[in-house]
């Protein structure tokens, strides 16, 4: 092995253990989900603006397509590297090329939203594949048999899937949403496609870590989001009154998603990739709708500062769904899973429809909301306290 300029030797990329001890995030994993901040925080600003003017079909469409994009370039770097992060000089290097690829398609966030522009998104997408498949390549170079077959088709695979996004470039702009809805199904075939003979050694614990970590980023954001549009409406509105149960509402809602998330372990669930593949790609529902959520308590606080050419109850069903959508999907992929008895199981259902309820609150739809989701982290808690299998 050859000795790097970091102290580290060019390693032959072979997998890692599934069993190894101690496999925590590395400093680059959370460098690399930092910028994913950028992209997020810009797909969050283009649904305000669209759910603010009364766009709110064509505003949740795209979106749920840009979301897509961020969410599945993070998802095949996430994986790749729980399985074969050597943490040398090429890996870094070109996981820093993967970064320079997240900027770019963040950049034409915007562009996508207002004018269905996907030229640079796809750019992005292109450097940050040319990126992923030359760690797949070196990785098929240092294994053989099975894995190396793997590795291959993975590598064939997003190049495949790349081309086919360039419909989305060159095809008339009426096709695009299905040109779209073709290239979502075709990825997330990849990686079982790929990994029909053998499967890689990503690691429960590490993607558990990343999973969580990646929820914190959006929940965090949503944090960033509420607090932006709270300064900026009382810079230019004296009605406090009408704000403060927003913000209240919104730190309990955020508050209690985090609680609700890690209060399980989540990595109990993934022993196969029949468990990993459908939590995996659940989570998009988690992420997006968790960062949607902050886009709601925007689009609130502009309603209540007469900014938003909608009605109380839709801004307050910007916040509402979210919020509902993101406790029910928890509660679809792995909370359930440990829950005892009805009650305990019965929970965060109600929760998400009561909350749904709370949409038609008014003023106050918002701190109901808020208040509805601190409860039901109050009676789980109790419930889980009381339950004979926790305490064994």
């Amino acid at each position: 092995m050859t000795p790097t300029p970091t102290g580290r030797p060019l390693r032959r990329m072979t997998s890692r253990s599934r069993d190894e001890a101690h496999r925590a995030v590395t400093p680059l994993e959370l460098f690399f989900d930092l910028c994913f901040v950028v992209a997020v925080a810009q797909a969050g600003v283009q649904l305000v603006h669209a759910v603010a003017e009364d766009h709110a079909a064509s505003g949740v469409l795209d979106y749920a397509m840009v979301f897509f994009a961020i969410w599945w370039a993070w998802m095949n770097f996430t994986w790749f590297a729980s399985a074969y992060d050597t943490d040398d000089v090429p890996y870094r290097v070109v996981t820093l090329v993967q970064i320079a690829g997240v900027l770019i398609l963040a950049a034409g966030v915007a562009r996508a939203f207002q004018d269905h522009d996907y030229f640079y998104v796809w750019l992005g997408y292109v450097v940050m594949r040319v990126a992923l498949i030359t760690q797949w390549l070196r990785a098929a170079a240092s294994t053989e048999g099975p894995e190396r077959a793997t590795a291959l088709r993975y590598a064939a695979g997003v190049a495949l899937c790349q081309v086919g996004w360039l419909g989305l470039v060159v095809l008339p702009e009426d096709l695009r949403p299905w040109v779209f809805l073709v290239m979502v199904f075709a990825e997330l075939a990849v990686p079982p496609l790929a990994e029909r003979s053998m499967a890689t050694s990503w690691h429960a614990h590490h993607i558990a870590e990343r999973y969580g970590l990646f929820t914190i980023i959006v929940l965090g954001e949503t944090i960033f989001a509420a607090t932006v549009a709270m300064q900026s409406a009382l810079d230019e509105s004296d009605e406090l009154r009408k704000l403060l149960p927003i913000a209240g509402g919104g730190l309990l809602i955020v508050f209690s998603a985090w609680w609700v998330y890690f209060a399980v372990p989540a990595h109990d669930r993934l022993v196969s990739n029949k468990e990993a593949f459908l939590w995996g790609y659940g989570h998009y529902l988690i992420f997006a709708s968790g960062a949607a959520i902050g886009a709601g308590l925007e689009v609130a606080v502009e309603q209540a500062a007469h900014k938003a050419h909608i009605s109380t109850t839709a801004a307050s069903a910007a916040v509402t769904i979210p919020t509902a959508l993101f406790l029910l999907t928890v509660w679809l992929l792995h909370a359930r899973h440990f829950k005892h008895g009805l009650a305990q199981q019965l929970a965060l259902p109600v929760a998400a429809l009561a909350i749904l309820a709370c949409t038609f609150a008014g003023a106050w739809a918002v701190l109901a909301a808020g208040c509805v989701a601190a409860a039901t982290v109050a009676v789980g808690v109790t419930l889980a306290s009381r339950s004979p299998e926790t305490a064994r």
